[in-house]
């Protein structure tokens, strides 16, 4: 079995569980280096309990990026019901942690090796040599090559908003965005462009831009107009289709959602905040609309409880939320 396969599988619940006794323990204010060391050699009596350990400190890695000892300090709980219920409750995070560890290492190696990158829930713009500027939304990454023939950027992770300058070079090299997906030129244009799981989204603000997918037959590329937006896969462009406005309202700090469902609104905002949020079943259809700042989750979270038929739980210093029926 390979380490990352090892790694993934899973672990009995029993060990889970005194894992998340340990970190309760370890994380109360009365935590002594006698609870420390303990906790150590409960780590090296078994490697189900050193595997047990490290998705601990996985899980507080993605719930702050804090260090282990630091991370949750809402768990100083006395001996009681409560501080039993906060193990259970993470015992259920330890055992969901698998199944996001591949994503989860691939989008940190991506951040720590691009030519820039933004953490979760920030913002901030790039100046090209050709005087090209890009605005990189939250949690993306990417790397700028420039060379005699061409312009180009590759968008690793999240979104990015293109304005291109003209290129004085005396090749007149055309300005590409690579994606896992494909390639787009821009043909004296302002886009927007983002990676959305299985496909990449683009929308045209003005002139044009040419989209090829990685794997399409030759010659099947299609040409968007400003106005217009599309996604494509490694092998296929959907159809074009009339832009709004909510698809750049992120630029302003902004989330706009038009009857958007719930859990696609937890969706976008767990993009902007590290920790996790997630939306109960139950209401994972209720629809939603508004203007919300995105950037202010305490806000956002505040306007949509006040205005709608669900609570919002919050745990973890607000790390983990959740959305729930009355």
């Amino acid at each position: 079995m390979t380490n990352t396969a090892r790694a993934v599988a899973p672990i009995d619940q029993r060990i889970l569980d005194e894992a998340a006794d340990w970190v309760v323990q370890l994380h109360a204010s009365t935590a002594t280096e006698a609870d420390r060391a303990a906790c150590e050699r409960w780590q090296r009596r078994d490697p189900e309990h050193a595997r047990a350990w490290a998705r601990v400190e996985l899980l507080l890695d993605k719930l702050g990026s804090l260090p282990a000892r630091a991370a949750l300090p809402a768990l100083d709980l006395p001996r009681s019901a409560g501080r039993r219920a906060a193990a259970r409750k993470i015992a259920v995070l330890l055992a969901a942690v698998p199944a996001g560890f591949a994503a989860w290492r691939v989008a940190e190696w991506q951040a720590w090796t691009a030519d820039h990158q933004t953490a979760s829930g920030e913002q901030r713009e790039v100046g090209l040599p050709d005087g090209t500027r890009l605005t990189l939304n939250t949690a993306t990454a990417i790397d700028v090559r420039f060379d005699a023939m061409q312009r180009l950027v590759h968008l690793r992770h999240g979104e990015v908003m293109v304005e291109t300058a003209p290129d004085t070079s005396p090749t007149h090299r055309p300005f590409r965005v690579e994606t896992p997906h494909g390639r787009l030129e821009a043909i004296g244009t302002r886009f927007n462009t983002r990676l959305d799981g299985g496909e990449t989204r683009l929308l045209v603000l003005e002139g044009r831009v040419r989209v090829e997918p990685r794997h399409a037959m030759p010659g099947s590329t299609q040409v968007l107009e400003a106005g217009q937006q599309t996604t494509f896969t490694t092998h296929t462009i959907a159809a074009a289709w009339a832009a709004g406005p909510s698809a750049t309202a992120w630029t302003h700090g902004m989330l706009l959602a038009d009857r958007m469902r719930l859990a696609d609104f937890a969706a976008e905002v767990a993009r902007y905040h590290p920790g996790i949020v997630r939306c109960d079943p139950a209401i994972a259809d209720l629809r939603v609309s508004g203007a919300f700042p995105v950037m202010d989750r305490g806000r956002t979270l505040s306007m949509l409880a006040a205005t709608y038929p669900m609570d919002v739980l919050t745990r973890f210093g607000g790390l983990w939320v959740t959305f729930s029926p009355h």
